[in-house]
Parts: structure tokens; sequence; C-alpha cells
């Protein structure tokens, strides 16, 4: 179950957004054994001139960056795979914005099972009903 929240610089653009969504999903779903039926994902827009790094406006430098945060449930995932992850959707991301800042970051949060859920029920509720 992640929650996926991208923020992408640039004007709001559908396709793009669409396009970053199932990209993310699947690179959810090959590096961290997320199932997809279960995550939701959201994308936001922000303007290069609202968007600073090192007080730079992303206008200013010329340039792109994104930010993704990605909750999934603690102690479910390696380092290891995790890092493999956050690689990969840097390798994506520079595929897809151009002229791309190096400080884009990806944020994998671990959540405590008994903080985190959906539908109504904690992680942990689900786990404990499973009978794992």
């Amino acid at each position: 179950m992640p929650h996926i929240v991208i923020h992408l610089s640039g004007q709001p653009d559908p396709v793009l957004a669409r396009q970053v969504s199932q990209a993310l999903t699947e690179l959810t779903h090959r590096h961290l054994g997320k199932v997809k039926a279960v995550m939701a994902t959201t994308v936001q827009f922000i303007g290069t001139d609202s968007w600073f790094i090192g007080q730079q406006s992303l206008a200013d430098l010329d340039q792109n960056a994104y930010h993704v945060d990605i909750s999934v449930t603690d102690e479910t995932n390696t380092k290891a795979e995790k890092a493999r992850f956050l690689k990969e959707v840097h390798a994506f991301m520079g595929q897809l914005l151009p002229r791309l800042h190096e400080i884009s970051y990806c944020h994998v949060i671990d959540a405590r099972a008994a903080a985190y859920g959906y539908g109504g029920h904690t992680q942990e509720w689900r786990h404990q009903q499973a009978g794992v």
C-alpha cells in the first residue's frame, strides 16, 4: 500500500502526470514489492519560479527538479531495496525531465505499522488478521 506524493517542477501537464504516476507505480512494485492495486499517487506541479535550490530558483538556473515522498510500512524493505529504488527513480526522472538538477529528492518514509493504513485499518491490524 504505499502512498506516493510526486512534485514536479513546471506547469501542469496531465500527460506527464499520468506517465510519472504509472512509472513510479511500476518502480515501486518492481523494487519494493508493493501491490499496485492499493497504491495511491498524487502529482503536483510547482512553477520553476517557486522552486528554490540554494536560494536560486529553478527558473534562474534553467533547470528542473522533482521531489518524491513514498510512505511504506516500516521493516518491509531492506536498505538495498530502498537504495535501488532511489537510484531507479532518479534515472527515470533524468530521462523524463530535461536539465534535471542533481538536488532532486526521493524519500522512502518508513511508517510504523500501528500508525499507518487505509480504509480505516492500520497495517498492523492487517498483519494480525493475516496471521503472519
